[in-house]
């Protein structure tokens, strides 16, 4: 049976949308004993350093959303980008870019949870009606199975912003912790500044610590570096990781710096307060209690849905997680990867290639096969419109359009 059919057979219905010291209740889980069994049982065939990319992980460790769904939190305070390209000076443009990148990652699930991998081939598309009559729009796509790879795009005629991205992850086993590597980079466009080219952003590595022993807890590390090569302004910013004897969770730093010096630094905790210090002069970059709510997508209702988009795909597992069903999740989990496998076999018996359906490999990097038009935004909005939902259903408007 190929992966359309086992999802087609599925029925689905609209979506809605111990404590570590220190550490924030949200990021911390302690499983039970028999998932604990489970994991110590598959952790324990495991070498370090292995590529965890093909061990099938259980279903109580999955956060029941894919991963093409999951790239949307970023969007979810669109208010710090509109409007960002009519500042008039670049040190300020830089700064809100980077606002809005450290604002997404606060939102993510209780615990300790992976969202699901996708198959080659699955979407995941939405749009953003926001208030004042505009409008956004959103899909992502897995576009490579080995290695993979997701691609995504958001657009916004209206708000002047235009992003696109991709994210290649590798997950190692690191004896007590699994890290996901999140290879890739994200772009950022002002539509009403081109002379600014690309913002570019790349990702902090995912750790999960506590794996054999102790409390369970999520926790983002390294580098990640957001740069504008017209303006030559850059930050490095360093996610910390708390160590075993000091430090904090959740703890970032970094130093913007311009062609004619530092612009500033930034200090705090993702999850919390951030601040940036110019000059002397400390303000609130980003904070979470203060924030306005994040902005709620829109999405089809799953049996308006193609097969293979991601909640309809994904739906008899997300359902079984929700019921905490694991064995029911197992088995619905299972059947969407035999199938892909089934479906990759005989794709290659034909001798087919896969083509993704809304992006294209460009120098080495999956972008949209599309371009806005040179037009005004409202014909500009259409044309997103007619790229991402074609003749398929699309979700009626909640807020009257400008």
């Amino acid at each position: 049976m190929g992966l359309s059919s086992i999802v087609k057979a599925a029925t689905g219905t609209p979506e809605k949308d111990k404590a570590v010291e220190g550490a924030p209740g949200d990021d911390v889980e302690v499983l039970d004993d028999e998932p604990k069994s489970i994991l110590l049982a598959m952790v324990s065939q495991l070498r370090i350093g292995m590529d965890l990319s093909k061990v099938t992980l259980p279903v109580f460790v999955l956060e029941p959303r894919s991963m093409l769904e999951r790239v949307t939190d970023f969007h979810s305070h669109p208010e710090l980008m509109h409007g960002a390209g009519a500042l008039e000076k670049p040190e300020d443009r830089f700064i809100q870019v980077l606002r809005y990148y450290l604002a997404g990652w606060h939102i993510k699930p209780k615990g300790v949870k992976k969202p699901y991998n996708p198959v080659l081939g699955e979407f995941f598309r939405c749009r953003y009606d926001y208030p004042d009559g505009t409008v956004a729009y959103y899909v992502a796509e897995q576009v490579s199975h080995h290695p993979p790879i997701s691609a995504w795009y958001f657009t916004s005629p209206e708000n002047n912003l235009d992003i696109c991205g991709e994210l290649r992850p590798k997950s190692k086993f690191l004896g007590n912790s699994a890290a996901t590597l999140m290879d890739g980079s994200s772009h950022v466009t002002f539509l009403d500044k081109p002379s600014d080219g690309e913002y570019s952003i790349s990702m902090p590595n995912m750790y999960a610590r506590g794996i054999l022993f102790g409390t369970m807890i999520m926790e983002l590390g390294d580098t990640s570096t957001v740069k504008n090569q017209a303006t030559g302004i850059s930050c490095d910013v360093e996610f910390k990781t708390k160590g075993f004897f000091s430090g904090t969770y959740n703890a970032i730093s970094g130093k913007i710096k311009g062609p004619k010096g530092d612009v500033g630094d930034i200090s705090g905790k993702w999850s919390d307060t951030m601040e940036i210090t110019k000059k002397g002069n400390k303000e609130v970059l980003f904070d979470v209690e203060d924030s306005t709510a994040p902005t709620q997508k829109v999405v089809a209702p799953e049996d308006k849905q193609s097969w293979n988009e991601s909640r309809r795909l994904w739906s008899g597992v997300t359902a079984a997680i929700k019921a905490k069903d694991l064995n029911a999740a197992t088995e619905a989990k299972t059947a969407i990867e035999d199938a892909q496998r089934e479906t990759a076999r005989e794709r290659e018996e034909k001798g087919d290639t896969f083509t993704p359906r809304f992006f294209v490999l460009k120098d080495g990097e999956y972008r949209p096969n599309f371009s806005l038009p040179k037009a005004d935004a409202k014909e500009q909005v259409a044309a997103c419109r007619k790229y991402i939902y074609g003749d398929d259903f699309e979700p009626p408007a909640t807020v009257q359009s400008k």
